[in-house]
């Protein structure tokens, strides 16, 4: 027990006492991670289990954190994980499973080809539109978990379909769960420099200011991960209308409206603004994209060609991946000549295999067709449109009012919210005080998490699932989940030893190192501490003061650096490895996360540099003048 309670200080220095060979193997536990992801293709769960070991070891070995503090700090991360984090995306996809349960899904399906019958749109409203509300308001992952399984019900293919669902999930981040992420941001630099415009509202003002950029951009990617050039050429006008709308509400919102609702306002209209392009236009032509062995043309950019291909060659469809089920294919809306119905309407968790999928009382199923003109003629009704739209609607709601300021006062106080030191841990940061990161807070009637599970009681009501059906879907979403349980809970982990131990000061630090280059570098330090932990909340905890110091002693603008801190952060959310572990879990890809890897990684990289240099562009004359002045 001496051992447990040993008192750690962080030192940023201590092989050498240098910090840039401290930061060689300070980078370890994240360099064996992404190797293991990316190049030996190992099974997320699995990688992350072993990067825990090389932290601990990096932790104990190299930087004398006493092996009782450094478990102790892996056990706090690992709590983390599973509270609030997969607290939230468990029961965000617990409630899409009930409308699989009660055949409403098939429903919102057929509502949404009707706005649209092309699929490319259909990810754009989903996945960019929808899920940027869902980060509004809760965050952490929920956008992820929802909109992947959405497009494969859709009949995306389940590794695009991870991809799209990834890759939408960055312009919106910054201002997610209602701005925490600057909210946190706003709380740790303020006292960092002695600048009155490191608060809130100044910092999501030139936030504001930064990821618009990603918004414009971002659909268009969408778009070409989906169909390569031919997606670009045929729905960029959809793509730029959704991506111009979301930066100018994103812009207007968070700098003269409200920063906790910026990502609210900018969702809204967006999406409304796409609904109403698409009264008058159209795309010339709509794809059937459901096929699996599109995969390989949209990865090379050659989504026309590869399919003129196929057409001449008589094989519309395929068969999928060397290696791949024919279940795998049916539950990503592929066509399998020996699946019943449609082959969009299977459900993508799973549930098929436990019979408990039904078609709407009354609805006939739907005949087999490539496109979706058997969808558009199958008539709805308006309360079965409603019904099928009334799960993510109730969700808005339970969210909208639990963050009216004094109910999030009340739920933040005790009974409904304990906050304790993690028992045994101590740990002081350089300077000699306690670290707030070894307070844990138990929220447990204000999680994002419990919220969900107050929305799927009344979905479950209101779409008419009995109690029995409901438990087995919850139990189901758990067994679905596992792999992600054990992938998320192993990166927190990780990254609570990298925090404690000072392993990510040391990185930190290093890159602070390059004087007035820093600039340029502070969007990468934002993506560095996402791509770990897998927030960009707890990213800003982490080096939002950094940059703020560094700045001064630099001679940089601290509004800028703090800001770029988030802003570049985001583009490290769809690298996470958790977020690829909730992704390839949800759709049943589970151990491919390194596929999914290597597809949004190269994306993630080019709109970094793009951040980059625009924060540096900003931190120049050229574009000076978009920094906040002091008031």
């Amino acid at each position: 027990m001496a051992v447990m309670a040993d008192q750690f200080t962080i030192t940023t220095d201590p092989v050498g006492d240098s910090v840039a060979l401290s930061a060689l193997f300070a980078v370890l536990p994240l360099l064996t991670l992404f190797v293991l992801l990316g190049v030996v293709r190992m099974r997320a769960w699995l990688a992350g289990v072993i990067s825990l070991a090389v932290a601990l070891i990096v932790a104990i070995a190299l930087y004398a954190m006493p092996v009782g503090q450094a478990l102790l700090s892996a056990t706090e991360g690992a709590a983390f994980g599973f509270f609030p984090i997969l607290w939230i995306v468990l029961n965000a996809v617990w409630v899409y499973n009930l409308t699989v349960v009660s055949g409403h899904f098939d429903v919102l399906r057929r509502s949404m080809a009707r706005i649209s019958p092309d699929m490319r749109i259909q990810a754009i409203i989903v996945a960019f539109c929808f899920g940027a509300l869902l980060e509004a308001l809760a965050g952490f992952g929920t956008p992820v978990a929802v909109t992947v399984v959405m497009l494969m019900a859709l009949g995306f293919p389940p590794i695009r379909a991870a991809a799209v669902a990834l890759v939408a999930n960055t312009a919106p981040v910054a201002f997610g769960a209602l701005a925490t992420p600057i909210t946190t941001l706003g709380t740790v630099t303020s006292g960092a420099a002695d600048d009155p415009r490191l608060n809130t509202e100044t910092l999501g003002a030139m936030v504001g200011r930064q990821t618009p950029l990603l918004a414009v951009v971002v659909p268009l990617v969408l778009v070409m991960v989906i169909d390569g050039r031919r997606g670009v050429r045929q729905t960029w006008p959809a793509a730029v209308v959704a991506g111009v709308v979301f930066a100018v509400g994103q812009f207007l919102a968070s700098n003269y409206v409200s920063v906790p609702l910026t990502d609210i306002v900018a969702a809204l209209l967006s999406a409304a603004a796409v609904v109403v392009l698409l009264r008058i236009w159209q795309p010339a032509e709509s794809p059937d994209l459901r096929s699996a062995d599109d995969e390989v043309a949209v990865a090379t950019g050659r989504g026309d060609e590869d399919a003129t291909v196929r057409a001449a060659a008589g094989t519309g469809t395929g068969t999928g991946p060397a290696g791949e089920e024919p279940a795998v294919r049916a539950r990503a809306g592929g066509s399998d000549p020996d699946a019943p119905g449609d082959p969009g309407t299977g459900p993508p968790a799973g549930d098929a295999r436990h019979g408990e999928a039904r078609n709407v009382p009354g609805e006939p199923p739907l005949a087999r067709t490539h496109g979706s003109v058997a969808a558009l003629e199958q008539h709805d009704s308006g309360a079965q449109v409603v019904r099928a739209y009334a799960p993510y609607l109730i969700i808005i709601v339970i969210f909208s009012l639990a963050n009216i300021p004094a109910i999030k006062s009340a739920l933040g106080e005790e009974p409904w919210s304990v906050s304790f030191g993690w028992p045994g841990l101590h740990v002081s940061g350089a300077d000699g005080e306690p670290l707030s990161s070894t307070t844990f807070t138990f929220g447990w009637l204000a999680a994002a998490g419990t919220l969900m599970i107050l929305a799927g009681i009344i979905t479950a009501a209101v779409l008419r699932v009995g109690p029995g059906s409901a438990v087995r879907a919850y139990g189901r979403t758990y067994a679905e989940l596992r792999h992600a349980i054990v992938t998320v809970m192993a990166v927190l982990a990780l990254a609570y030893v990298m925090n404690q131990s000072g392993q990510t000061n040391t990185l930190g630090a290093f890159l602070a190192t390059t004087g007035g280059f820093f600039v340029f570098l502070s969007s990468i330090l934002g993506w560095i501490g996402v791509a770990v932990t897998g927030s960009d909340t707890s990213a800003n905890a982490l080096f939002g003061a950094l940059q703020v110091q560094t700045a001064a002693r630099a001679g940089l603008d601290p509004v800028l650096l703090a800001a770029a801190n988030s802003s570049g952060g985001v583009l490290g959310k769809m690298i996470s490895p958790q977020n690829l572990a909730i992704a390839a879990s949800a759709v049943g890809m589970a151990g491919r996360e390194g596929d999914i890897f290597r597809r949004v990684v190269r994306w993630s990289l080019v709109l970094l540099l793009i951040m980059c240099v625009l924060v540096t562009l900003q931190g120049t004359p050229v574009l000076g003048w978009m920094v906040p002045e002091t008031p």
